[in-house]
């Protein structure tokens, strides 16, 4: 697996971790050594861990957390630090998040997300192109 793929694949471990409420997996995720920061819709700026990690505690144990589907993610690899950009739908409208993740003992952890209102919506997803059909002759 590529950088690109591995940064997706904790992108969406990320929103796995929200969708299940899984305070352990969500803790898991986040760097430790490097600085973290988050900015939830509405809120101000998080700027430690133990302030990051209490605001998901708090989200993740409520009977109102919101579902949230990630939608039309794009990694961008820097060297050991990584961005993905990417829609995120809750009940049925969109935000647009950046999600900064840098590599820590050779795993991409979270260092950073922030997401907000948008009128964009994701591109529609592709469909698989179609297998041709074999002609029997």
């Amino acid at each position: 697996m590529n950088d690109d793929d591995l940064v997706l694949q904790a992108n969406e471990s990320f929103y796995k971790a929200f969708s299940e409420r899984d305070i352990a997996a969500m803790e898991a995720l986040w760097a430790r050594r490097a600085p973290v920061a988050c900015i939830h819709p509405g809120w101000g700026a998080l700027v430690t861990r133990e302030a990051v990690m209490t605001s998901w505690q708090g989200i993740l144990s409520s009977t109102n957390a919101p579902k949230v589907t990630c939608r039309g993610a794009r990694a961008f690899v820097i060297g050991d630090v990584a961005f993905v950009i990417c829609f995120e739908m809750v009940e049925g409208g969109y935000l647009i998040a950046t999600n900064i993740f840098a590599r820590e003992d050779g795993i991409w952890r979270m260092t950073h997300h922030q997401a907000g209102p948008t009128n964009d919506a994701p591109p529609e997803e592709k469909p698989a192109p179609a297998k041709p059909s074999k002609t029997i002759h």
